[in-house]
């Protein structure tokens, strides 16, 4: 069956790919691939899932015979000292803790259970249940994508899915890393989904709990807020994620909701490894030579905080011209907003590649093909640098160390760049009016 045609104003950054049968960068999809694609057939379901099972195998049995990065080793020192002194004493001492509430209780938590008999004796300690969830959250955020693709204006083609489940960004990240990580973007693709089901209450629930995992979801708030105000659900919405967020911040907030701002709410990454704090850095000037997170000069602050502005004024810039285009435009929206803060973001650390993994290749599959293999490349190199060679066990990141890896990350950040220009470029091909800034809101009957 020949593809309808393809509207290429959807290609503009501020607009979602939504045609439920066009790719985003490839239109001309083969028979073959769109029969395979089709969420009537069993097949491509049943080889998803079983890819993502094995996937799922292959990373329990990297977290049982490795032990991962210094962040595990932080993450139990974390663990230890929350459970002698408590969150508030840890959030003064330790300018390492930025994670809020609820990744504190994990980690008290799985740092009592290293501690019990049956798990030392049956080998789950501390860097095994680390990961444990995170793989689990893996597997789901595959079912969660799948479900995605059933709905109105989603299309992912089978291969795009398969590479997902057994993705090597995931492998490594979930598998070898040791964080939170992909917890928080389960959440989030579960609070897209209620947006797809028009269910507020549950995507106030799983956006609130996506923030308690890690911070940086609050940036998104924008987008969920100016797609259930255009819906008329906002104050359920707001309702339900103002509870959950205020039952599990009450301690910080309730006892020192200063420190918690700054431990938590303030954190802006280091500054020197990626994308536009690295190029600075290469300049050799002294005022950007600092790798770090702290005590940075004040030309690091004023570019740090010049990033910070872009990224928040392009993501409220998204939320409320797409407000309109539906559960799979606000799917969209994330992806784009994601993508513009990679690209922004004054400093990224390895584990965030999973971050915004599953929302481009909702938005469009072959761009996550190529960032997933830009991704995976600068990975591969910097857990391979940081655990001096392979087979990998432990591996730590050093200043001296990041002189080696560094490099590798200015792949996905390129694949990214270009991907926002070809969008951009296609869209004003198609329609000259097209402005960079316009407020003009973008309405459903105007995608393909």
């Amino acid at each position: 069956m020949k593809s309808p045609p393809l509207d290429t104003s959807d290609f503009h950054f501020t607009k979602l790919i939504s045609s439920p049968t066009v790719d985003a960068l490839t239109p001309n999809m083969d028979p073959v691939s769109a029969a395979t694609s089709s969420p009537k057939s069993i097949v491509p379901i049943l080889l998803v899932t079983a890819l993502a099972l094995l996937a799922m195998l292959v990373k329990v049995m990297i977290a049982l015979n490795t032990f991962g990065t210094n962040d595990v080793t932080l993450f139990y020192e974390f663990g230890r000292i929350l459970t002698q002194h408590g969150l508030e004493w840890t959030y003064r001492h330790s300018i390492y803790f930025n994670h809020p509430p609820l990744t504190a209780y994990f980690l008290q938590a799985i740092y009592y259970l290293d501690h019990q008999v049956w798990f030392r004796d049956h080998g789950f300690l501390f860097p095994f249940l680390l990961r444990l969830p995170g793989i689990i959250a893996d597997f789901i955020s595959v079912l969660l994508v799948m479900r995605i693709s059933r709905s109105p204006g989603v299309r992912i083609p089978t291969w795009a899915m398969a590479f997902f489940a057994i993705s090597p960004v995931s492998l490594m990240v979930t598998g070898f890393h040791g964080n939170t990580d992909p917890i928080m973007v389960v959440f989030i693709l579960a609070a897209a989904l209620m947006c797809l089901k028009e269910r507020p209450v549950l995507c106030g629930l799983f956006f609130a709990l996506s923030c308690q995992v890690k911070v940086v979801p609050v940036l998104f708030f924008p987008i969920f807020f100016c797609f259930w105000f255009a819906h008329r659900k906002a104050f359920p919405f707001l309702i339900s994620s103002g509870i959950f967020s205020m039952i599990l911040w009450a301690e910080p907030f309730t006892r020192f909701p200063g420190l918690f701002v700054k431990s938590v709410l303030s954190y802006g990454s280091y500054w020197g490894i990626w994308g536009v704090t690295y190029w600075l850095r290469l300049t050799g000037l002294p005022e950007f030579s600092r790798v770090s997170f702290y005590d940075l000069s004040l030309p690091q602050n004023l570019v740090v905080g010049a990033l910070k502005l872009i990224i928040i004024a392009a993501v409220i810039f998204i939320a409320w011209r797409r407000r309109n285009l539906g559960g799979a435009g606000l799917i969209g929206s994330i992806a784009y907003a994601w993508m513009i803060f990679f690209v922004f973001s004054p400093g990224i650390s390895a584990q965030y590649m999973v971050w915004l993994a599953p929302f481009v290749l909702i938005l469009a599959p072959t761009v996550y093909g190529w960032l997933t293999i830009a991704s995976s490349a600068f990975l591969f190199f910097f857990y391979n640098v940081t655990a001096h060679g392979l087979p990998w066990y432990s591996a730590v990141s050093t200043n001296n160390l990041n002189l080696l890896w560094t490099p590798w990350s200015l792949w996905p950040w390129a694949v990214l760049i270009v991907a926002l220009f070809y969008f951009w470029k296609i869209a004003v091909a198609a329609d000259p009016s097209l402005r960079f800034f316009s407020f003009q809101t973008l309405r459903a009957e105007a995608r393909g």
